[in-house]
């Protein structure tokens, strides 16, 4: 088999009827990485062996009569996540020696699930930025359009489902790292609630907001993916015990009286006309279907990126202090002495915006300044769940633009960080409450791909699901490949 073009879904349906095995997939997979999609950077590192062993391994399974719905059906792990005997860099010349000697738990589940890696893909450094051009690997290219940015920081893994490299791929989401992504490549991609998917073994940004999710073509992939990925993981503190849905079978719902608010803060100045023009569109799709819309108010939405900008940045200082050159990682030439190695080590093998995060984030925690900065920061994210909150006692659902513009230039905002910031204008306030969203394709602004994005109440992941998919039944902007890919 040749072709890279089916789902998810259409995959495990294959596989199931023995169309074609999974060595012959993987196979196929593993030659448009290294040939089509080779310019695009989208991976640190491709497993090609393992995923051939991996994969006739899941041929075996299905022969024996022991296989799930994925077994055999190969993906891309985003290179924060741990993999066994596997380079796992983070995007960072911190980390660009370390192979992992543990798997991360979506990793594990992904493997039970019998899915097959293909490989690492490429992102932000420390997942740290919202263009994927701060890996120290270089910047990942946008299938859509390679002058432009895929998003990011799980960039890489956005480019690769686009382009056909991979069918699904899991990503993180500290502050819209799927979802803005998702948009600008023309996917599919879902944040869970916080506690959802487990933490487990995905090298901490801001340890309360990371939380992991799948990316893939379609909201029905996604539900297939959540299903394997998420679950109670006793060696994650902040993962919930709560039963996992059978997501994908409960695609069917209909839409009828389904209550939408539609945030007038994020209908405002801000907002690319053409993404508004996208959008506007997608609402009339939506009413077709028997959506109800309601304007309501998310008064704080103002304040989230300043929140996010200390939140995020404290959390990072923390949990990026243990990369000192001591244990593991990038170590210097000859240091002088412990201060030395310390200061150099970090120098060199930390990137220039990881560096600028660490330093906001001391300065906020700092004995002079945690008062004003980071416990007022954390007041303001109370607000903002506070309106979140308020406003699902009305809607079931809410709906917006995902990213405020489609993709941007490579380059384009580099030297401006504050403008790139505001590129997760309208994710963020979704980490600071710990609730669900879900990006899908929804159009073309410029003839790069505009995101629609839609939130929901904390574990309300199979109504956004459904509304997604129910959605993408009426419309075919998933099914668009990017020209030279298709």
């Amino acid at each position: 088999m040749s072709d890279t073009s089916k789902t998810v879904a259409e995959l495990a349906a294959g596989l199931a009827a023995g169309t074609f095995s999974s060595e012959e997939i993987t196979r196929a997979y593993l030659e448009r990485i290294q040939g089509a999609g080779a310019d695009l950077n989208a991976f640190i590192t491709v497993t090609g062996d393992r995923a051939l062993e991996a994969a006739r391994a899941a041929d075996d399974r299905r022969r024996s009569g022991d296989a799930g719905p994925l077994t055999g059906v190969p993906l891309a792990h985003k290179d924060i996540f741990c993999t066994r005997d596997v380079r796992t860099s983070c995007g960072s010349r911190m980390l660009d020696n370390f192979t992992a000697p543990y798997d991360a738990h979506v990793v594990e589940r992904c493997q039970q699930a019998g899915m097959v890696c293909l490989g690492k893909t490429n992102m932000d450094e420390f997942a740290m930025g919202s263009s994927n051009e701060t890996s120290y690997y270089g910047p990942v290219k946008n299938p859509w359009d390679t002058d432009a940015v895929p998003g990011g920081s799980s960039g890489g893994s956005a480019a690769a489902v686009a382009a056909r490299l991979a069918p699904a791929a899991t990503g993180t989401d500290t502050g819209g790292s799927i979802r803005q992504p998702a948009a600008l490549c023309g996917i599919t991609g879902l944040k869970p609630t916080y506690g959802r998917v487990s933490r487990y073994g995905m090298i901490a940004f801001a340890s309360s907001l990371d939380q992991g999710g799948p990316m893939a073509r379609t909201a029905e992939d996604c539900a297939l993916l959540l299903e394997a990925m998420a679950g109670f993981d006793e060696r994650d503190s902040t993962s919930v015990d709560r039963a996992v849905p059978r997501y994908s079978q409960e695609l069917t719902g209909s839409l009828q009286g389904l209550r939408v608010g539609l945030p007038k803060e994020y209908f405002g100045d801000g907002l690319d006309p053409e993404v508004a023009r996208v959008i506007d569109a997608a609402i009339g799709e939506y009413r077709e279907l028997g959506v109800e819309f309601r304007e309501i108010s998310l008064a704080n939405t103002e304040l989230a990126v300043p929140a996010y900008y200390v939140i995020a940045p404290a959390e990072c200082s923390s949990n990026l202090s243990r990369f000192d050159g001591v244990r593991f990682g990038y170590r210097c030439e000859s240091p002088r002495d412990l201060e030395d190695l310390y200061k150099r080590s970090r120098g060199e093998g930390f990137g220039a915006e990881v560096k600028r995060r660490i330093m906001v984030g001391t300065y906020a925690l700092s004995a002079g300044y945690f008062d004003a900065y980071y416990r007022k920061a954390q007041q303001m994210r109370r607000l903002i769940k506070n309106d979140f909150m308020a406003a699902f006692e009305d809607v079931d659902l809410i709906l917006g633009p995902t990213s405020p513009t489609p993709a941007f230039n490579i380059g384009e905002r580099a030297d401006d960080p504050v403008k790139m910031y505001l590129s997760d204008l309208y994710t963020i306030a979704v980490n600071l409450a710990g609730l669900p969203g879900i990006s899908l394709p929804a159009g073309f602004a410029g003839g790069r791909p505009v995101g629609l994005q839609l939130i929901g109440n904390y574990f309300d992941e199979g109504r956004l699901l459904n509304a997604a998919h129910r959605y993408q039944q009426v419309t075919d902007w998933h099914t668009r490949a990017p020209g030279a890919f298709a």
